[in-house]
């Protein structure tokens, strides 16, 4: 899904976060094969994340739809020096199989695009089919309870019980999103498309919830993201994970 297509939520996931993430995971990917990895961006707009990865030595296929992105992605690499590890392909999940003509690749990252696409299990099963043996997905979606607790939070009662009882999670036909998700939802999916080994984390618990009249400085940020990461990575505090603003999966094909 192309940048300019996604909706901007104050309080979103923080691209820092997200990108030091993945970049955490492409490191053990890295040191398990002994090599830089192929990897795979599905949606992956302007760069945000490939850019960083082909900095750090990997090949990256960026698939997105949105021509305007694929020439900002490719401005970003000439100006970083990676043009030679950086790919842009028009296309969607639904032509992964022509675009990568069988070949396979190490990593898959699939951020912000799942809730958007018209069968996100067929996008799953495509992406899958696109990964190696032992191959990672990265996946990032937008999580359901959260903006049901928003919406009861500013007294939205209405839009909150419907966004929680909504096969897609939407509070309203004015939702800018077409789908959210919830964990056990995402696990199903995963598995049905082949993966194992699946971790979800919640992210930006409270990101979305606290006023931005009350976020001052970056201290203030960074405090309040310190916070976030502590709440959901403690011992018995499992369940949290289901109340991030997005959910950001790891999973394995084998």
């Amino acid at each position: 899904m192309p940048d300019e297509q996604r909706p901007q939520r104050r309080g979103g996931v923080r691209p820092s976060a997200v990108v030091s993430a993945v970049g955490r995971i492409a490191d053990e990917c890295g040191a398990r094969l002994g090599r830089p990895l192929e990897v795979l961006d599905l949606g992956g707009g302007t760069g945000g994340v490939a850019v960083p990865l082909a900095e750090a030595g990997h090949r990256v296929t960026v698939v997105d739809p949105s021509p305007d992105a694929l020439a900002a992605l490719a401005r970003r690499a000439r100006e970083a020096g990676i043009v030679d590890r950086v790919t842009g392909v028009q296309g969607d999940g639904d032509s992964l199989d022509a675009l990568l003509a069988g070949r396979h690749v190490d990593l898959a990252c699939c951020h912000g695009t799942l809730e958007f696409v018209d069968d996100p299990a067929a996008t799953l099963r495509a992406i899958a089919n696109a990964l190696g043996e032992g191959g990672v997905l990265s996946l990032l979606v937008s999580g359901r309870l959260s903006v049901v607790f928003a919406k009861a939070i500013a007294g939205e009662f209405t839009q909150a019980r419907t966004a929680l009882v909504d096969p897609s999670g939407r509070w309203g036909s004015t939702d800018p999103l077409p789908r959210r998700f919830d964990v056990e939802q995402l696990e199903s999916l995963l598995a049905d498309a082949g993966f194992t080994d699946v971790r979800v984390r919640g992210t930006n618990i409270f990101g979305h919830l606290v006023p931005a009249s009350l976020i001052d400085s970056e201290a203030d940020r960074l405090a309040l993201a310190e916070l976030d990461d502590l709440l959901v990575s403690g011992p018995g505090r499992e369940f949290l994970r289901t109340l991030g603003n997005a959910l950001h999966v790891v999973a394995r094909r084998d």
